[in-house]
């Protein structure tokens, strides 16, 4: 796109001295080098290093307590922070940035044009100003003519918060305004918080105009045969939705409105870690290319060969590439109502069968649970399995309280019929450390049998403790593995274990009930039998 000029209108909010516009991809990695924020990788991508933070700061991320968010807002889980304070940041955001050379993009988000939202984001980094390029929807040159703001994400990795002055915890501080549509962004490189931002912010927006936002994946494979898959990171969303045989939508972010299924971003952020070619081809490919930024991945210092076994930094090892990276990937972004609704977990415990069919009401519980569990060496102070419920597979983005996206997925599920899926890529045979993780071409395999519809004519079984379905047989698996059970070289220890699991889950049920903002998240959603 060039150096192109900045639409009128963004003078009124800084006083800003050197403003570069919407470079591209060629232009981002020379400013990157000549500023020493990144290198050159062997295979094209550009390399960099996000410090200290390696992930993004949940308990730094306020929202602005005011008339519109009081009475809409999930307090329980969002922080808030007075208007003056923002008011006070937002000064002080402005002289910071006054005396910086800063680079800006200005980009769509939610392929849908009737749900598009135009993001104008200003950056210290140009690495960040690339990243941000490739995971937003790029318009065209003549798109960005008269482009009018309807967020604007202000990102300052070198500005310092007070909390005294700020009404901040740290000197990292994430600050949403919904009211003018501000994000305040300083205290961290972490490229992740702008992308989630958005997301944040289209996730209050979109549920008043009966749009479904949902952290999932989402591919096709025809305009009547959709998936979606919801899961929390590490759990498999990417590299089962990037299918050479399905059109990927979007690996991350969708919209489910009207129309259909839409993506809110143009990109994809991959976890690198553990990458290779052999498993993910795809996403291997499109990683290893010129305009694809890589995170914390280490290089060795001669060849600049990448090596994504090395985790020595942070497992959170990241690379954010064009969606078009991606051979088979959506032009328009948008596809019809999904056929399937699929529900990933990463089970550490080894008691989750790796599929099971769910009813539309145990899918309003998973969905509302939002399952999986961390292992040792993925988190700081976590030495054995840890079950973890994030509300909405998403609870750190979701503005507004989980019934409210609960109520939406069940009225669009029965409105459209989709099966909905429960897949275990966890472990199996025993909990971690025990048991062994789940091949990924047996889960490729049933999530294909699950999309194609060969498994309606099943024989299903009733789990004893979960009550979901689970097939008794599929094409081309061991049976033993459909059954978690036999799995298991001590059967009373399997029984403990799913035990324990499914008390969790419903002591994190009532915990999520409790101050629910409508009738809607104090409904019965009865797991066991």
């Amino acid at each position: 796109m060039g150096n192109a000029p900045l639409s009128h209108g963004f003078e009124r909010l800084f006083n800003l001295n050197r403003v570069r516009a919407n470079l591209g991809a060629p232009q981002l990695y020379e400013e990157s080098i000549r500023r020493g924020e990144g290198v050159l990788s062997a295979s094209g991508a550009l390399v960099v290093q996000t410090g200290e933070h390696t992930g993004r700061s949940p308990n730094d991320k306020f929202i602005v307590r005011d008339a519109l968010t009081e009475s809409t807002v999930w307090w329980e889980t969002n922080k808030a922070m007075t208007a003056e304070h923002f008011d006070t940041l937002l000064v002080d955001f402005s002289a910071h940035a006054a005396a910086r050379e800063l680079y800006v993009q200005e980009l769509f988000a939610a392929a849908d044009p009737t749900e598009r939202l135009n993001v104008r984001v200003f950056s210290e980094f140009a690495w960040h100003s690339l990243f941000i390029r490739n995971l937003l929807i790029r318009p065209d040159v003549h798109e960005v003519a008269g482009f009018a703001p309807g967020l604007t994400i202000i990102d300052l990795p070198s500005f310092r918060g007070d909390p005294a002055r700020h009404g901040c915890r740290s000197e990292t501080v994430i600050a949403c305004d919904f009211t003018r549509g501000i994000v305040l962004i300083g205290g961290t490189n972490y490229a992740g918080e702008i992308k989630k931002s958005v997301f944040t912010y289209l996730n209050f927006t979109l549920p008043a105009r009966g749009v479904m936002p949902m952290h999932c994946s989402a591919n096709a494979a025809g305009a009547e045969d959709v998936a979606v898959f919801f899961g929390l990171s590490g759990t498999g969303k990417t590299t089962l939705s990037t299918d050479p045989d399905r059109t990927l939508i979007g690996d991350d972010e969708h919209g489910w409105g009207p129309n259909g299924v839409f993506n809110f971003e143009g990109g994809c952020y991959a976890k690198a870690i553990k990458l290779s070619r052999a498993n993910e081809p795809e996403i291997f490919a499109a990683a290893n290319r010129f305009g694809a930024a890589m995170e914390n991945v280490t290089v060795d210092p001669v060849s600049r060969a990448p090596d994504f076994d090395d985790g020595s930094k942070t497992e959170n090892t990241r690379v954010a590439y064009p969606i078009d990276f991606i051979a088979n990937a959506s032009i328009t972004g948008r596809a019809g109502a999904p056929r399937n609704v699929v529900m990933l977990t990463c089970d550490a415990f080894g008691v989750l069968p790796p599929i099971a069919k769910l009813t539309p009401e145990q899918a309003s519980y998973h969905f509302l649970s939002g399952y999986t569990a961390k292992v040792a060496g993925t988190e700081r102070g976590v030495s054995e399995p840890k079950a973890t419920f994030s509300a909405c597979f998403g609870a750190p983005f979701m503005s507004r309280h989980p019934a409210v996206y609960g109520e939406l997925l069940t009225k669009l599920i029965a409105e459209h019929r989709a099966d909905c899926w429960l897949i275990n890529t966890g472990w199996s045979g025993g909990g971690y450390g025990v048991g062994r993780r789940m091949p990924i071409d047996v889960t490729r395999r049933l999530l294909a049998a699950a999309l194609s519809g060969s498994l309606e004519a099943a024989s299903f079984r009733v789990d004893p403790v979960f009550g979901f379905r689970v097939p008794e047989a599929v094409s081309g698996i061991d049976a033993k593995l459909l059954d978690p059970v036999k799995t298991w070289s001590d059967a009373r220890a399997y029984v403990r274990a799913s035990t324990q699991l499914a008390d969790m889950f419903e002591e994190n049920f009532r915990k999520l009930s409790v101050g629910a903002a409508h009738p809607g998240a104090r409904q019965e959603h009865r797991m066991r039998l």
